[in-house]
């Protein structure tokens, strides 16, 4: 388990903190919500941190200005997690929360996550890539879940029982992205697994009422189950965080982030995707496995923030 007195940055070693939240993205809502979480977490311990909802006007001239030190990246989604803002903060070698430029890209982008677990031997469901504008025929076993390739929070996600229902579904899915990718449904458990400072946090399982995971699911039910720790077997924990740890590691991602994980009816594992900017909010996972780590809000907060250290 981390220690977390190890896994710390001080007021003073940290500078001024800019958390940049918000911005454009489809995940805007709850990028809000972790933004403000981890801010009054950072005030609370003495940091001199400060909000921005990020937009290029103003990013712009905070840069130009050189008004912070580090910044703490909560942006989910598009613009924030897929490399992008981390791109801009090397070119102004400002130290920042999280994954670099290329695994942020990566593992934003599920069909490239995808290709790049397969290479290597590692579970992923069978899947299909579909472009927009292109006349493409369903390859992959129904019942399927289509997913827009580069978004997060189950946002445009349908799972697909019938080839009458697909048409509908890609074009929900078209709304939010170019791409989609159409992946072979898994009947069975869900897992996430919280990689923090190069360790894995007590695995979850995910139960809920609905068809899926959804977005309803994460954020605005009351009724989906965190069972943590969960109730697998100790060599099935072993097998599920060693799984984890291997896909974060293969997109070259680090410092933190969550890694979901479905297990089939035959005990099989596999990988789903890798969120580099999880959710902060009361209904997010990982305080949740923090939690059951020992670590409360506070210590994760500037766990995280100590992965930005130069």
């Amino acid at each position: 388990m981390i220690d977390v007195a190890k896994a710390v940055i001080t007021p003073e070693q940290a500078g001024r903190i800019v958390v940049l939240y918000g911005g454009q993205a489809a995940e805007r809502e709850i990028s809000l919500l972790t933004g403000q979480a981890i801010y009054e977490a950072l005030v609370q311990q003495g940091f001199d941190a400060f909000l921005l909802d990020v937009n290029e006007q103003n990013l712009r001239d905070q840069l130009s200005n050189k008004t912070f030190d580090r910044a703490f990246i909560a942006l989910h989604g598009r613009f924030g997690e897929d490399g992008t803002i981390q791109g801009l903060l090397e070119m102004f070698n400002i130290p920042y929360t999280g994954s670099g430029v290329l695994a942020s890209a990566l593992a934003m982008d599920k069909f490239r996550s995808k290709l790049l677990w397969q290479g290597l031997g590692l579970p992923t469901p069978p899947y299909q890539l579909f472009r927009r504008g292109e006349l493409q025929s369903l390859t992959i076993n129904l019942p399927c879940i289509l997913k827009p390739v580069h978004e997060g929070s189950s946002i445009g996600m349908t799972k697909v029982n019938s080839l009458d229902e697909l048409q509908n579904a890609l074009k929900k899915a078209y709304q939010f992205d170019e791409q989609v990718l159409a992946e072979s449904w898994v009947t069975g458990r869900e897992f996430t697994v919280t990689i923090l400072q190069g360790e894995a946090l007590p695995i979850i399982e995910l139960k809920t009422p609905r068809e899926f995971y959804d977005y309803e699911a994460k954020y605005t039910t009351n009724d989906t189950q965190y069972i943590c720790p969960c109730e697998l077997q100790s060599e099935e924990r072993k097998q599920l965080t060693q799984l984890a740890l291997d896909a974060f590691s293969a997109l070259g991602c680090k410092g933190w982030g969550r890694v979901d994980i479905m297990q089939d009816k035959s005990n099989n594992f596999w990988l789903l995707e890798v969120n580099t900017i999880p959710g902060m909010t009361t209904h997010s996972l990982v305080p949740k496995a923090a939690k059951a780590g020992g670590i409360d809000f506070n210590q994760l907060v500037v766990s995280i923030l100590a992965t930005s250290k130069s």
